[in-house]
C-alpha cells in the first residue's frame, strides 16, 4: 500500500497550515497521508488534499472546560491512547509527526508505546505543553523559529515554518512601495481574531492625514461580534474596509499589501517573511511562555517588522508607526527586502527530507 506518513496535528491554524504543507508534499512523494486532529481542527481540513485520509479524534485539554470536564480529561486522554494504539496496529505508520495541540497526544503516545520512527515540529520560539511533554520521546525535534526555547537535553533541527502551496505561489511576489495611489493594509489576528486589533487599528488609521486615508484600502479580520462596529469606525473615518471573520485568500492579499497589521502566531510570521512584507507585529500577550513575542523577534531584528507589545500599544502610537511607514517608500522597501531575506521557502523541503531519513533509518 505504500509508505504512509500519520500527521497528528491541534485545532488551530498555527497547528495546521504547517501540517497541510508537509502532507501536499509527501504526497507529492508517494506517500499515503493520514492527519489525526480534533473537531476544531476538521474545520482546516477543507484545505487539504483530497489524497489526505482524514481521522477525527475526541481531544481533551486541561486548558479549557469546567471543573468536571478537567477531571475527565485524563480519562478521555487515555480512552484516545487505546484507540490510537489498536489504530496504527491495524494501519502501521513509517512516519509518524506531531505539529502539537492536545489532540497529538493520541498518535505520539501510541507511536511511543509501538516504538515506532516519530518526531515533533515546533512552530513557536516556545514548545508548546504537548511538544514539550514528547520532546525527550521522539526520534527528531524539528523547529519552525529560531533560537527555540528547548528543555535540557534535547537538541533540535531548525527547518523552519512550512507554508502551503498557495503562500508558496506568491514567495517573493514584487512588492509595491506606498505611495500616491491605492494603498492595502491587511490585518490578521489570528484563527480567532483578536479584539485587541479591531479597538485599536480603526481609531489608528482614522487618525493619519486625509491624504493617507483617502488612499487606504483596509481589510480586516475580526471576530463576527466586533465586525459592525469595526466596519462603522472605518466608515466614519472615510476609509474604504472590508471586515470579516476569515479571509480565504491571506496568501493573495498578503502578496497585494503595502502593510500589514498582525498578531505574530507563528503562521503569520513564516507567510509575511515568504512572501516579504513590511509588519507590524503586535504579540498575544497571554500566549503561553510568550510564545508570540519570541516569534515576532527574529523579523524586529532583521529590520522588517515593527514589534508593539500589547502593553504599549495605543493608538497614538500604532497611528505614528503606520505614517512613518506609509510615507517612507524606500524604508518600506527595506522592510519587505528584510522580511524576504528572513524567510525560509524551503521549510516543507526540510521537514521533507527528515522525514525520509527517519523512514530510511527504520529500513535499515
Amino acid at each position: 500500500m505504500g509508505r504512509l506518513l500519520l500527521i497528528a496535528a491541534g485545532g488551530t491554524g498555527g497547528h495546521m497550515f504547517p501540517a497541510q504543507a508537509l502532507a501536499e508534499a509527501m504526497l507529492a512523494q508517494g506517500w499515503r497521508v493520514k492527519l489525526s486532529t480534533d473537531e476544531r481542527g476538521a474545520r482546516y481540513v477543507g484545505g487539504f488534499p483530497k489524497g489526505v485520509e482524514i481521522e477525527t479524534v475526541a481531544s481533551a485539554t486541561f486548558a479549557r472546560g469546567g471543573p468536571l470536564a478537567k477531571l475527565a480529561a485524563p480519562f478521555r486522554i487515555a480512552g484516545g491512547i487505546l484507540s490510537a494504539v489498536w489504530a496504527l496496529r491495524r494501519d502501521r505508520p513509517t512516519v509518524v509527526v506531531g505539529f502539537g495541540g492536545y489532540p497529538t497526544i493520541p498518535a505520539l503516545a501510541a507511536a511511543t508505546i509501538l516504538r515506532l520512527p516519530r518526531m515533533i515540529h515546533e512552530q513557536n520560539g516556545v514548545l508548546g505543553r504537548v511538544n514539550r511533554l514528547f520532546a525527550l520521546r521522539v526520534d527528531q525535534v524539528a523547529c519552525g523559529t529560531w533560537p527555540t526555547e528547548l528543555p535540557e537535553g534535547v537538541s533540535a533541527t531548525h527547518t523552519g515554518n512550512p507554508v502551503r502551496a498557495a503562500v508558496l505561489e506568491r514567495a517573493g511576489a514584487p512588492y509595491i512601495p506606498p505611495g500616491d495611489y491605492p494603498m492595502s493594509l491587511l490585518v490578521i489576528g489570528g484563527s480567532q481574531g483578536a479584539r485587541i486589533l479591531s479597538d485599536m487599528v480603526p481609531a489608528a488609521l482614522a487618525a493619519l492625514p486625509a491624504r493617507q486615508r483617502g488612499h487606504l484600502r483596509v481589510a480586516h479580520q475580526a471576530r463576527p461580534e466586533d465586525a459592525d462596529r469595526v466596519m462603522a469606525a472605518y466608515a466614519a473615518a472615510g476609509i474604504a474596509a472590508e471586515v470579516a471573520p476569515f479571509f480565504a485568500d491571506v496568501p493573495r492579499r498578503l502578496s497585494e499589501a503595502q502593510l500589514v497589521i498582525s498578531r505574530s502566531g507563528a503562521s503569520s510570521i513564516a507567510d509575511i517573511s515568504v512572501i516579504g512584507r513590511p509588519s507590524i507585529l503586535i504579540p498575544f500577550a497571554a500566549a503561553a511562555g510568550d510564545h508570540q513575542t519570541a516569534n515576532a523577534h527574529g523579523l524586529a531584528a532583521a529590520d522588517a517588522a515593527v514589534l508593539i507589545p500589547e502593553s504599549k500599544l495605543d493608538a497614538a502610537t500604532l497611528c505614528s508607526h503606520v505614517a512613518a511607514i506609509l510615507e517612507n517608500p524606500g524604508a518600506a522597501v527595506k522592510m519587505a527586502h528584510g522580511a524576504l531575506a528572513y524567510g525560509i521557502p524551503d521549510a516543507t523541503g526540510r521537514l521533507a527530507v527528515m522525514v525520509e531519513a527517519l523512514a530510511a533509518k527504520e529500513n535499515r
